[in-house]
């Protein structure tokens, strides 16, 4: 394990930040967050202020993975949407001053869900929360890219074809057994690919509750956290992602809502998540949404088998975590060929 992901140089950033922040004072107090796979994240301390920097990872690394430069421009480029991002303040590209690029954003305090279910939380708010999180996920979509800067963020053409490629890729790079059911679903989300319909959006590429911060008190949300696998693509991506997450175990482990009694406990079923989706973007609804999940499980498998890689290599954020979640890629290729199946 190495010891440079779970350590900061609080020296080097201090004095960073002393040179480069307007406002800031020290003493700096540092703790890091276990949350957060891929680029260790740190919560910095000043009797004024709570800022959190996210870097990359030290090591070898996958390329455009850990893309923490495209995080930090296109939180700022949202600043003044209606998608709730935590404020940018500095991006460091010197690789020299803690050992590899990172980025500084205030700390934006609130609540944080682990899952669906919330069990500390009325059915009323459960319900509100899941409500604002379709509000933010058809805003985010309906985010005017040109406007804000953004209009080259991803590049043209098809998304699907693009990030099926990609991912396929990646995962082949960081394999470690042969698993028959996801070389399946690589082949079928070639073969199955729908037209592209012409819808191109900012997407998230990551949208999970415990990947939001809601207020306090309230059920509004006030960040959306981990850009790292934002681009410009295709939004029923991201739509789909939030119903795939919902199909897992319920728990702190699955974060799903499967096999609970959603009705009672003021949770939205699937088809009416996508159906209030749709009425805010005035669309007619979705066919084939089959496919869109199916490539979701097979993306989220490409991505905990990246994990279990860093694991085994030794440079994971939380070791311990990655070798548990490289369990689940079997698992989800399976449900990524059963969503297919149901079209």
């Amino acid at each position: 394990m190495s010891a440079d992901t779970q350590t900061l140089d609080e020296a080097a950033v201090s004095a960073y930040l002393e040179k480069n922040l307007p406002g800031f004072e020290g003493p700096l107090e540092v703790s890091k967050f276990q949350t957060g796979q891929s680029n260790p994240t740190f919560l910095l301390k000043t009797p004024a202020h709570n800022y959190v920097l996210r870097r990359k990872p030290p090591g070898v690394l996958l390329k455009s993975a850990h893309a923490v430069d495209r995080e930090f421009r296109v939180q700022k480029a949202l600043a003044d949407t209606d998608v709730p991002v935590a404020k940018m303040h500095l991006l460091c590209e010197d690789d020299d001053v803690i050992g590899s690029m990172f980025y500084i954003m205030d700390h934006v305090p609130g609540r944080n869900f682990n899952e669906p279910a919330m069990p500390d939380v009325s059915p009323a708010d459960r319900g509100a929360i899941i409500d604002e999180m379709g509000r933010v996920l058809a805003a985010l979509h309906d985010v005017d890219i040109d406007a804000v800067g953004l209009s080259d963020y991803g590049p043209p053409g098809n998304y699907f074809e693009r990030q099926v490629g990609r991912w396929t890729k990646q995962y082949k790079a960081s394999e470690t057994q042969n698993i028959p059911a996801m070389n399946e679903l690589m082949e079928r989300l070639v073969a199955e690919r729908p037209e592209d319909d012409g819808q191109r959006t900012l997407v998230h590429g990551d949208y999970r509750l415990d990947n939001m911060i809601f207020d306090a008190k309230t059920t509004d949300c006030r960040a959306v956290l981990d850009w790292e696998l934002s681009t410009i693509g295709h939004p029923f991506a991201d739509l789909a992602a939030v119903i795939m997450q919902w199909q897992l175990p319920a728990g702190t482990e699955g974060r799903g809502m499967g096999g609970l009694d959603r009705a009672a406990l003021g949770l939205p079923t699937d088809e009416a998540f996508v159906a209030q989706y749709c009425e805010r973007r005035g669309l007619p609804g979705i066919d084939n949404f089959g496919y869109y999940l199916g490539f979701c499980f097979f993306r989220m498998a490409g991505i905990i088998q990246g994990v279990l890689k860093r694991g085994l290599d030794g440079n994971a954020s939380n070791p311990e975590r990655a070798m548990k979640l490289g369990e689940f890629v079997p698992v989800f290729a399976q449900h990524g060929l059963d969503a297919l199946n149901r079209g």
